[in-house]
C-alpha cells in the first residue's frame, strides 16, 4: 500500500522504503507487519544483517519453514521478538502473578475464549482456526500457566453462512489441551461474534478462581432477570481490545533492540504455539487425541 505509507510517513517524518532490502544499512531494528506469507524471508534477511527483529506472528505457517527461521536466528544470535500481544495486557499478567505466586492453588482447569467480531475479509490469508486464532490461546496458556502441552484434541467446522465465504478454512474449534501437571485447557474459538471481539480466560484452582476479560464492555449478554446488557461500545476489534498491550509490546522491543532486555517472546515460543496448532490440525482431522511427542 505505497499511497498509504506515504501518508504516514508524512505524519510521523519517516521516509518510505521500496521494499525491504534497500532499508538495510540505514536502520537501527526491523519491524516486520506485513503479509504472512512474507514474514520468513524478511526475518532472515533481518538476522543475515544482524539486525534486531519483530515480526508479527506467526513466523511461517508451517514447522520446516519456521525452523530454518529459528535455527538461523539463533547461529547468528540476532536478538528477536515475536507479536504475542497478550503477554502484555495487564489482566494476563496478572493472573500469571497470581498462578506464580500460588495464590491460585492447584489449577483443576482453565478455559479460555477467542470470539472475533467480523470474518477477515476477502482475500486473507487464512491458515484455519487453530494456527491463525487460537494459536494465541496457546501462547497465552504457556506464558499464564508455565507448563508445557503434552496433548491436544480439536474438532471444528465450517459455518454455511453465506458472509463466510466459499473456501473458508474451519472457522469455529473446539480445544481440550492437557498440561504436564495434568491440568485441563477448554477453548472456544470462533470467526463472528455479533456482540464484539470476545477474549478471555478463566483460571480455576484449589485456592481461588480469577478471569481475564470478565469487565462491564465484556460482550456477552445475560438473560438473567436484572442484569445489565453489556457497556457500550464493546471492543469490535483486536486493536480496541489489546491497544495498551500492542504498545507496551513495542516499548519492550525496543529495549530487547538496544540490549537491555531479553526477548519476552522468542522464536521458539512461537514455534511452540504453532507446534500445539498443528497438533490440533491433525487430531481434527484424525478423531483422536495427539501427542505433543508426534508433532516434531
Amino acid at each position: 500500500m505505497p499511497e498509504r505509507a506515504k501518508t504516514v510517513a508524512a505524519e510521523v517524518g519517516a521516509a518510505v522504503a521500496p521494499n525491504a532490502e534497500s532499508m538495510i544499512g540505514s536502520i537501527d531494528a526491523m519491524v516486520i507487519a506485513a503479509a504472512t506469507d512474507v514474514h520468513a524471508e524478511m526475518m532472515i534477511l533481518s538476522a543475515e544483517a544482524g539486525i534486531p527483529v519483530f515480526c508479527e506472528k506467526p513466523i511461517a505457517t508451517d514447522l520446516p519453514a519456521t525452523d530454518v527461521v529459528v535455527e538461523r536466528l539463533r547461529a547468528v544470535d540476532t536478538p528477536a521478538q515475536i507479536g504475542f500481544q497478550r503477554r502484555f495486557d495487564f489482566g494476563y499478567r496478572s493472573a500469571k502473578e497470581l498462578v506464580d505466586s500460588g495464590r491460585l492453588g492447584h489449577l483443576y482447569s482453565v478455559r479460555t475464549t477467542t470470539h472475533d467480531y467480523d470474518p477477515p475479509p476477502p482475500g486473507y490469508h487464512d491458515t484455519g482456526i487453530f494456527k491463525d486464532t487460537q494459536i494465541h490461546d496457546f501462547d497465552i496458556l504457556r506464558f499464564v500457566t508455565g507448563q508445557e502441552v503434552v496433548e491436544a484434541y480439536a474438532d471444528g467446522h465450517t459455518t454455511t453462512t453465506e458472509e463466510f465465504g466459499d473456501d473458508r478454512p474451519v472457522d469455529t474449534g473446539v480445544v481440550i489441551l492437557s498440561l504436564t501437571d495434568g491440568t485441563r485447557a477448554i477453548m472456544s474459538g470462533i470467526r463472528h461474534d455479533p456482540l464484539g471481539h470476545d477474549v478471555r480466560m478463566e483460571l480455576f484452582g484449589t485456592r481461588d478462581s480469577v478471569s481475564v476479560g470478565l469487565e462491564p464492555k465484556l460482550p456477552l449478554r445475560s438473560v438473567e432477570n436484572g442484569v445489565a446488557p453489556p457497556a457500550e461500545p464493546t471492543p469490535k476489534t483486536f486493536l480496541d481490545r489489546f491497544a495498551p498491550a500492542y504498545r507496551d509490546e513495542i516499548a519492550a522491543f525496543v529495549e530487547v533492540a538496544q540490549g537491555r532486555l531479553a526477548s519476552p517472546c522468542t522464536p521458539e515460543d512461537a514455534r511452540e504455539a504453532l507446534r500445539i496448532a498443528a497438533a490440533c490440525d491433525v487430531s481434527r482431522a484424525e478423531h483422536r487425541p495427539v501427542a505433543m511427542k508426534e508433532i516434531v
